[in-house]
Order: C-alpha cells, then sequence, then structure tokens
C-alpha cells in the first residue's frame, strides 16, 4: 500500500528536516542544485540513499557505545530520501517530464536496499529495541516506493493526478467561493510564472557550466 509522504517540502529537496533537522549534507545540497533535471537528480538521490546504508551497515557491524543513536540518524535520513525520491518522482510525473534513467536507478537501487535492511533486521542486534520502529519504517518506505517505481509510469501519473484533484476537491470544498476564486487565480499565477523543475539554486544563481 502506497505510504503517503508526509512532508510536502520534499519537492523543494532539502525544505523538509528529518526529526527536526536537515537530512541532506551541504555538500549534496551543492550537488543538487547544479542538477535541475528530475531524472538526473533520482539518480543522484540513489547515491546518498546508497551513501547512508554504507553507513549503517558499518554501524551495525561493530558493537560499540553510542552506535543506537548514530543508527536511528542514519534511518531518519534514509526514510526521509526515500520520500525525496519519491516526490521528485511524482512532481516529475505530473509535468510530464522523462524518467527512464532515473527510475531504473531507483529500483536498482532500492532492490539493494530493502536486502540490506532485511537482513539487519534478521539479524536482531542486540540495541535493536533501540531503533527497531525506525528500522521497520525504513523497510516499510522501501517496499512501498519500489513498489511504485515497478508500476507503469503512464499509470502511475494517472494515479498522481487524480490524487492531487481530489485533494484539490476536499480542501476546496472547505473553503468560502471568494477564497476558492482567489486560490485558483493565485495557482494560474504562479503556474505561468514558474514553469520549470524544483531549484535549490539561491535567487540569482545561476549553474555553472560543464567544462
Amino acid at each position: 500500500m502506497r505510504r503517503w509522504v508526509a512532508c510536502l517540502g520534499l519537492l523543494a529537496a532539502a525544505a523538509c528536516p528529518a526529526a527536526n533537522r536537515d537530512f541532506l549534507t551541504a555538500a549534496e545540497i551543492d550537488q543538487l542544485r547544479e542538477i535541475q533535471e528530475p531524472d538526473a537528480r533520482l539518480q543522484l538521490y540513489a547515491g546518498f540513499v546508497k551513501a547512508r546504508m554504507a553507513l549503517l551497515q558499518q554501524l551495525t557491524a561493530k558493537d560499540k557505545a553510542g552506535r543506537s543513536a548514530q543508527i536511528r540518524e542514519a534511518l531518519e535520513e534514509y526514510t526521509s530520501l526515500i520520500d525525496a525520491m519519491d516526490a521528485v518522482t511524482d512532481d516529475a510525473l505530473r509535468r510530464r517530464q522523462p524518467l527512464d534513467a532515473g527510475i531504473k536507478a531507483v529500483v536498482a537501487t532500492e532492490t539493494e536496499m530493502l536486502a540490506a535492511l532485511r537482513k539487519i533486521s534478521d539479524s536482531e542486534p542486540k540495541d535493536l529495541v533501540v531503533y527497531k520502529f525506525l528500522l521497520e519504517q525504513a523497510i516499510m518506505a522501501t517496499e512501498d516506493s519500489l513498489e511504485m517505481a515497478r508500476t507503469d509510469l503512464n499509470t502511475r501519473s494517472a494515479e498522481v493526478i487524480s490524487r492531487e484533484a481530489k485533494e484539490k476537491r476536499d480542501r476546496e470544498a472547505a473553503m468560502r467561493p471568494e477564497e476558492v476564486e482567489s486560490r485558483r487565480a493565485a495557482e494560474k499565477k504562479e503556474a505561468e510564472q514558474k514553469r520549470k523543475v524544483p531549484t535549490l539554486r539561491r535567487p540569482g544563481e545561476q549553474a555553472k557550466e560543464k567544462p
């Protein structure tokens, strides 16, 4: 079953905190600022996910004092990255942008990550109780994301558009008529002014030229 992304700011890739803090490193944010195409961004995110898994495997391989807090932190970041990939994918589908290479990277990466997470769970480390819930959430997020990534893109695109339309109808049903008109006018203006991929560039910042 689809596990909906709880943090809408993930569409901006770095705005949503994991456990009240950023889940991306400064270096990762800099990399994303230079990559605007969602297809390429998904491949970047896949690399970030692998980095978190490498850290998790390193931490769980050796029993030492204080590792539980680090494992919890890595799991929180991992799950937020999975959610971010889902958000980037859905936004790209909404905008009808190509995702072939990105989706392949997501499927390959998440298949590998799911096996690794299950291996950690099956090993039953002695401090598992401290981060068991977060590990289960990471497994669930990966399972759901992988299921969606394996779904036909046309089907998933239709689901995204349908869900967005329903959410919009539900919001408008709770608003006064004048509020609805005002919101629609604002959305139309925003759509006309900003028809591009969400960016992490600062105001006025230009992409660096490739050598």
